[in-house]
């Protein structure tokens, strides 16, 4: 074995009589291994650090020098339990030591509540951070994906004359081109109906606060404000746990919507579905997203009677599990079925591909379809598991 392989082996293993490589670190792979220790070491679990803020703040330095930013996150993720990094947060001079990523928000949003003047303005600095760098990443595909699905869903055959799509009517009478004119006459206008000038669908977000939902919660609010600067589209975002939150007028603002959810609690899903179907006006242009792990709390068959009426009322439905980057999450699968039985797609989905989903759903394409043509895996009715 390479020397280098040992040396990786030694970290992993942690030292000690039973690691078995004899290895030796010096240098930076020492103090590598001290901040792996002070995490990780069985006789320092749970406080390594000696819940100290100083310490846990020059150890969250030392892990960024030390590893890359995908292993900062995961380290970081851990120190929450192991360290009592959750309660530390509410310190601002630990938080300025973090590297933000999506669960930090999340941890942040559980502590809203908690959090001391004194650390207010730096955990919202901290959340500002993450949106801003979601919003660069994802609001490009997300508008280009809706718009281009609102124009090919209002494509109509008797366009006016500013709204003819000249490419595509040329296209569809190249079998009326005319040799001796050396032109096409059509016969066929394709173009865009005038009604995309205004609100041509409503997207509502429906999304479960518990706290298992945290990075769920965080990707829509960010998708919200995205969604709510497209003309075409009326967003509404309603958050709950056994209350409800209408967020709707924070929508422009995402860190604003994200402060006003209160992460945490119990799990009402038919009271949110109840007030749900009172803010739309017109279920057949409407999307509706359910983000939720399912776990009622509530009047679990009264839920599904209200998810069974929307369904009737022509409503574009489906249920996100998930709504992260996180893998498989946990989730009530006998409601999942339940859904699914009742012609609700239901599936987890992750941040790159919500974009398209909703294209697929504005252009009212078969869901399920859509998932399984993207190697998504669908909750399944309960006849067919």
């Amino acid at each position: 074995m390479s020397d280098d392989r040992l040396r990786r082996w030694r970290l992993i293993l942690g030292g000690g009589d039973a690691d078995g490589t004899g290895e030796e670190l010096s240098g930076v792979d020492r103090k590598r291994d001290g901040t792996l220790e002070a995490l990780y070491g069985k006789e320092k679990r749970g406080g390594g650090l000696g819940g100290s803020s100083p310490r846990v703040a020059r150890w969250l330095g030392d892990i960024r020098g030390y590893f890359p930013a995908s292993v900062v996150q995961v380290m970081q993720r851990d120190a929450m339990d192991r360290l009592g990094l959750r309660q530390l947060l509410l310190e601002p001079e630990l938080l300025e030591s973090v590297q933000p990523d999506v669960h930090l928000v999340g941890t942040l949003l559980s502590l809203n509540q908690a959090i001391p003047e004194r650390s207010r303005e730096t955990a919202r600095a901290v959340v500002r951070q993450v949106v801003d760098e979601l919003e660069r990443k994802l609001a490009q595909p997300t508008r280009q994906a809706v718009t281009g699905a609102l124009h090919r869903a209002g494509r109509t055959s008797r366009p006016r004359a500013g709204d003819i799509d000249w490419n595509r009517t040329i296209l569809a009478n190249l079998k009326h081109y005319q040799p001796a004119h050396r032109t096409v006459v059509p016969e066929r206008l394709l173009g865009y109906g005038r009604r995309l000038l205004q609100v041509s669908r409503e997207v509502v977000l429906c999304l479960d606060q518990s706290g298992s939902m945290a990075a769920s919660v965080v990707y829509a609010g960010v998708f919200g404000a995205v969604l709510a600067s497209i003309r075409s589209l009326r967003t509404q975002v309603i958050a709950f746990d056994t209350e409800i939150a209408d967020l709707t007028d924070a929508v422009s603002d995402p860190v604003e919507l994200l402060f006003g959810v209160q992460l945490g609690g119990g799990t009402d899903i038919n009271a949110a579905l109840a007030y749900c179907q009172s803010r739309v006006a017109n279920p057949r242009d409407t999307i509706f997203v359910l983000i939720s792990d399912l776990y009622e709390g509530g009047d679990n068959d009264e839920m599904l009677r209200r998810a069974q009426a929307m369904v009737a009322s022509e409503m574009q439905v489906v249920c996100l599990l998930a709504l992260s980057d996180d893998g498989a999450p946990a989730y009530d699968h006998d409601n999942a079925a339940a859904l699914a039985a009742l012609g609700v797609p239901t599936f987890a989905c992750t941040p790159g591909k919500f974009p398209d989903l909703l294209a697929a759903a504005i252009q009212r394409d078969d869901l399920a379809g859509w998932a399984g043509a993207n190697d998504i895996p669908l909750a399944a009715p309960a006849d067919e598991t």
